[in-house]
């Protein structure tokens, strides 16, 4: 197990990995920005090290900074956290060629994982479902319009390097597919740096379901059951349960263990989410997620006493997996926080009913029971 760490994240996931660190008997070093200076959670980390101005591309996404901050704390390791540079193998590399442990996925399986077309070739050949595709890039409009077809309408195109619900365009008929197609090549290249678009079946009126895994890079991967995310708002998840209501329990052993075959098959290390799209036929992997599955949704939805942001710090420090799945217990309805600026105004909220969290006007009693 490590003796110190460096966080590279910022708010509620540096506070939930600063949290592990102390019941780990870890030491904890936050970075952050000048406009995060002021923040509450950084004194409960053992040291503080400001890494730049507050735009995100001059600190939390500078890379030259955080290994530099690394390198002043002497640290042992880096912990992603979720987001910015969470998923980004570039990142990872650096941090072992500089000896420094990253707390998350190997590089090569990020590199495999992170490109959704090979995403989809290593989820096939693990005989997890998908949803008819385009089998590769679709390079010219022309591709498009002959991998719909035998797709079928209506489609959607993605972006290979996308991902949070981003870079995605929906068409159902060709004349739609024409003139979007090099929207969404531009989009993807200015969002991903890569312009790179796959194409598969829009599954409608489909419920959203992730399963939570944890592997020991041996070829040893647990999972921590399934949640639904299908309330969502422009594609971002809004609400999350688990168990998921409504499967029986032969559907449910089926997705989870579609998730651990596709893990198993490239040594998954640390923690991941791998997602599903529900239809009437069955289950369609979407994509896995390397290393974004963790801190901010695993450590209080779960189990009592099993925090993810533990687990994965002990995975990164080469502990072995459990061989089996732990327990499941209780029922947990945990919410996406949103900001004031992500609420509407009351003409908007009238016209459509999307969320705008508000202050509490009165407290809901709920019965104390074990495990709710």
């Amino acid at each position: 197990m490590f003796s110190r760490i460096l966080i590279a994240n910022r708010g509620e996931v540096a506070l939930r990995i600063i949290r592990a660190c102390k019941e780990l008997g870890i030491e904890s070093v936050a970075v952050y920005s000048e406009a995060d200076a002021g923040a509450s959670y950084l004194h409960l980390a053992d040291e503080r090290i400001c890494i730049g101005p507050g735009p995100s591309a001059e600190s939390y996404l500078n890379i030259p900074r955080i290994i530099a901050a690394a390198e002043i704390a002497d640290v042992e390791a880096i912990h992603p956290g979720y987001g910015f540079l969470a998923e980004n193998a570039h990142f990872a590399e650096i941090c072992r060629d500089c000896k420094i442990e990253f707390i998350g996925p190997s590089v090569e399986t990020m590199r495999a994982l992170g490109d959704k077309i090979r995403a989809k070739e290593l989820a096939r050949a693990a005989d997890v479902p998908m949803a008819p595709d385009s089998g590769g890039a679709v390079e010219t409009v022309e591709d498009a319009v002959k991998a719909a077809l035998k797709i079928g309408y209506p489609v959607a195109m993605k972006a290979a390097a996308g991902g949070g619900g981003r870079g995605i365009r929906f068409a159902h008929n060709e004349a739609t597919l024409r003139s979007s197609f090099k929207q969404a090549q531009g989009e993807a290249e200015i969002a991903f740096g890569d312009g790179r678009l796959y194409m598969e079946k829009c599954i409608e009126n489909f419920r959203h379901i992730e399963v939570q895994i944890l592997g020991d890079g041996r070829g040893k991967v647990l999972h921590l059951f399934e949640r639904e995310c299908s309330v969502q708002r422009r594609r971002q998840k809004v609400i999350e349960e688990t168990p998921a209501p409504n499967l029986d329990r032969d559907l449910r052993q089926e997705i989870c263990a579609a998730a651990v075959r596709l893990c198993k098959s490239v040594d998954y290390l640390n923690a991941g989410t791998v997602e599903f799209m529900l239809d009437q036929s069955g289950p369609r992997s979407q994509h896995p997620h390397p290393g974004r599955a963790s801190d901010h949704r695993d450590g209080h939805r779960h189990r009592p006493g099993a925090l993810a942001t533990e687990t994965r710090q002990r995975r990164a420090a080469h502990a072995r997996a459990a061989g089996h799945s732990p327990p499941r217990l209780g029922h947990r309805v945990p919410h996406q926080r949103r900001g004031p600026r992500q609420q509407l105004p009351p003409l908007a909220r009238a016209r459509g009913g999307v969320p705008a969290p508000r202050r509490a006007r009165r407290a809901v009693g709920l019965p104390r029971v074990s495990g709710l």
